[in-house]
């Protein structure tokens, strides 16, 4: 790992002794002398501080009534891989998701429960086949949700629909139709904004490039360091085992696109892993990277109507 001091998220530099701005939470699967950072809320607060300031003086919440209100309309048909891939990107972190809906479409986000790694996926209204909604928020068990799509095939077309008196989502394929209890939306985590990092070096791949350096890497260890040397015109995936090592570099020739900046960051490979689990195979993955900063990942699926960007906080090594 660079020796140099990483630079906090509000610009400001960082005693190496000290805890870096974002927090650090305790990894009890690493080594003593490593710790996992938390990633930043986008106002540069780690995601409990975010928590705590969700509410105001008066102890309401800041989400505007528009955003949080039940959805009194709801309707869509969509290929069933579109909904399983939604389902399977957030479902790697959580069993549970807030769904925002608007008339152009929804968006998606999560946390784990360690505040290590974050997801945020917005599917445009051109991802379904039909598509209506008036606003508002639905509570999803994605576990369960994931169980009933995993009985359609792929090229099968969904239909959604809520039933406003019941407040239930009717999901209806091949002559099936499942009647699925929504979770309070209240009673589930409230997700952070993905943080706008300033990251100087940016690598864009294909997807199973990332998981062959993911599966090559779990072979010797449980974290995988990702590094752009600005004197290479590469990007290394490096893992150190106890006995045995793994170096993966793809030259600027192996990559769809390299820029050049300063980044070397220790990424423990479970959680790496599971992101990695929803990222499609044929996908052009962009990765923003720094030195001891969170990596920023993302891609698109769904013919380019769905987005997604995952984070994912360091490692951080004590001297």
């Amino acid at each position: 790992m660079a020796e140099s001091t990483p630079e906090s998220p509000n610009g400001t530099d960082t005693d190496p002794n000290d805890e870096p701005d974002i927090g650090v939470e305790a990894d009890t699967e690493a080594d003593a002398s490593e710790t996992e950072a938390e990633v930043p809320d986008a106002d540069g607060t780690d995601v409990e501080e975010a928590d705590d300031a969700e509410t105001d003086s008066d102890g309401s919440d800041e989400e505007s009534p528009s955003d949080s209100r039940p959805p009194q309309a709801f309707s869509a048909i969509i290929e069933a891989d579109r909904l399983d891939q939604t389902i399977t990107t957030l479902s790697v972190l959580v069993d549970e998701s807030r769904v925002h809906l608007n008339d152009l479409g929804l968006r998606l986000a999560a946390v784990d429960p360690a505040n290590v790694a974050m997801d945020e996926t917005n599917i445009t209204e051109t991802a379904f086949e039909s598509y209506q909604a008036d606003g508002g928020v639905l509570g999803v068990d994605l576990t369960k949700l994931a169980d009933v799509v995993g009985m359609a095939d792929n090229d099968d077309l969904i239909q959604m629909s809520l039933d406003p008196e019941t407040r239930k989502l009717i999901i209806e394929f091949g002559g099936l139709e499942y009647t699925l209890a929504l979770l309070d939306p209240d009673t589930i985590r409230q997700e952070p904004d993905i943080p706008d990092l300033d990251l100087p070096a940016r690598v864009v791949l294909e997807g199973r490039d990332i998981d062959r350096a993911v599966r090559a890497a779990d072979m010797v260890s449980d974290h995988v360091e990702l590094i752009v040397d600005p004197n290479d015109e590469a990007f290394r995936v490096h893992a150190e085992g106890d006995t045995d090592d793994v170096d993966l570099e793809l030259s600027r020739d192996d990559l769809i696109d390299l820029e050049i900046g300063a980044a070397d960051s220790l990424f423990s490979l479970d959680y790496l892993k599971d992101l990695n689990k929803a990222i499609p195979k044929d996908a052009e993955v962009e990765i923003l990277l720094g030195e001891d900063f969170p990596a920023k990942f993302n891609y698109e699926y769904a013919d380019g109507a769905a987005t997604v960007t995952q984070m994912l906080a360091p490692r951080i090594q004590s001297d």
